[in-house]
């Protein structure tokens, strides 16, 4: 299950993405992130410190002001923020990319039935995040509100 700092953070991240179709120089003060997402503000300035520290978003000072993606939409995925806020994507330690570890009751690793198993669900899943970029939700959302607006003609 994703946490609530995966969760606000892309919320933020789409939000973000959203405001920068519109006005790609437009700079997006955190009180405005937090009012439209619905995310405490205090909570938010830590999500996208740790987003801008892992390169994702810029910030400028003063007037005008605010954050920014630093990184084009098609480049951010889920996979990437998950990592930053969650850590390892796998069930077993013994499958994740960034975070190996042996399993202590494991006996053989090269033969482990129940490995094969989580590895090919950790890949499913890495593959999935991985398509799935602030460019690709953008993408979803408008066609499912394109749809629903076709409906109500």
């Amino acid at each position: 299950m994703l946490s609530k700092r995966s969760k606000y953070a892309i919320n933020a991240l789409v939000y973000l993405a959203r405001q920068a179709k519109v006005d790609p120089d437009r700079k997006v003060q955190i009180a405005e992130i937090s009012e439209a997402q619905h995310i405490p503000r205090k909570f938010l300035e830590a999500i996208l410190l740790d987003l801008k520290n892992n390169g994702i978003l810029g910030s400028k000072m003063g007037r005008g002001g605010g954050y920014y993606l630093r990184k084009p939409t098609t480049e951010v995925n889920l996979a990437e923020v998950y990592r930053i806020f969650d850590g390892a994507i796998g069930l077993l330690p013994c499958v994740t990319y960034n975070y190996y570890e042996k399993c202590e009751e494991c006996r053989d690793e090269e033969t482990c039935g129940i490995r094969d198993a989580i590895l090919e669900v950790r890949n499913k899943t890495v593959e999935i995040l991985k398509e799935n970029t602030l460019q690709a939700i953008l993408d979803t959302e408008d066609e499912k509100l394109a749809k629903i607006l076709e409906k109500e003609k």
